[in-house]
C-alpha cells in the first residue's frame, strides 16, 4: 500500500477527542512513526506525552480537552479504573462545599501525579477498583481521604454518623471492605455498631 493511502487509512480510523497509543496504529503501517509524524504535522492527532495522542475535536469555543475515559484507558491500558473528585463528596450532603480542581483516578496499575490532556490526575493503585461510582464509594474514599480535605474533619464525621441510614448498608460494607483502608474499615465498623 502506498505511503498517501495509509495516512489516509489511518486518519480515516480516528475520532475526534478519542485518546490512542503508538501500538494502535502497528498494525496498519509499516512505517509507523513516519505517518505519526505525519498525522502530528498536519494537525490530525496531538501528542499528550510519550507514546500517546488524541484526534483534536473542535468546538465553538475552541479545541476540547480529549475524552476522559478514553484519555485514562489508554494511559492505563486497563479499563478498571474509577476518576472522581473530592468536590464529588459534597452531593452526599455531609456537609462538605469545597471544590478541587484535580482530579483522582482509583485504577489497579498506577501512583503517583500526572498530567494528561491539559488535566491533573493524581492516581490510586488499589487491588482492585470499582465497576461504576456509587455514593457508598464514596463515602469510603471521603473516610480515606478525610486528611486531605478542608472540611471541619468531626463535622464531617458527625454528619456522616447522623446520615448513615441513608446509605446502602450492605453496598457500604461491600465498599468498605474493598476500597477502605484499615482505619476507614474501623472507623465505619464502629458508626454502624453505635448506630444499633
Amino acid at each position: 500500500m502506498r505511503s498517501s493511502q495509509t495516512l489516509e487509512q489511518m486518519a480515516a480510523t480516528l475520532i475526534p477527542g478519542q485518546v490512542y497509543r503508538r501500538a494502535d496504529f502497528v498494525d496498519m503501517s509499516s512505517n509507523v512513526d513516519r505517518h505519526l509524524t505525519e498525522l502530528l504535522a498536519n494537525g490530525q492527532l496531538r501528542k499528550l506525552c510519550q507514546g500517546l495522542y488524541s484526534a483534536p475535536r473542535s468546538t465553538p469555543f475552541g479545541e476540547a480537552l480529549p475524552n476522559e475515559n478514553s484519555l485514562l484507558r489508554a494511559f492505563l491500558k486497563d479499563d478498571h479504573f474509577v476518576v472522581y473528585s473530592q468536590g464529588q463528596f459534597n452531593v452526599l450532603g455531609l456537609g462538605t462545599t469545597q471544590l478541587y480542581n484535580e482530579r483522582l483516578v482509583f485504577n489497579r496499575k498506577r501512583v503517583g501525579k500526572f498530567t494528561l490532556g491539559g488535566r491533573a490526575y493524581t492516581f490510586l493503585r488499589w487491588r482492585e477498583a470499582p465497576k461504576a461510582l456509587t455514593a457508598e464509594f464514596l463515602v469510603v474514599q471521603l473516610l480515606n481521604r478525610l486528611d486531605y480535605l478542608a472540611e471541619d474533619h468531626d463535622q464531617v464525621l458527625k454528619r456522616l454518623g447522623e446520615k448513615l441510614t441513608q446509605f446502602n448498608t450492605r453496598k457500604l460494607m461491600h465498599a468498605s471492605s474493598h476500597y477502605g483502608t484499615l482505619s476507614t474499615q474501623k472507623r465505619l465498623r464502629n458508626m454502624m455498631h453505635n448506630e444499633h
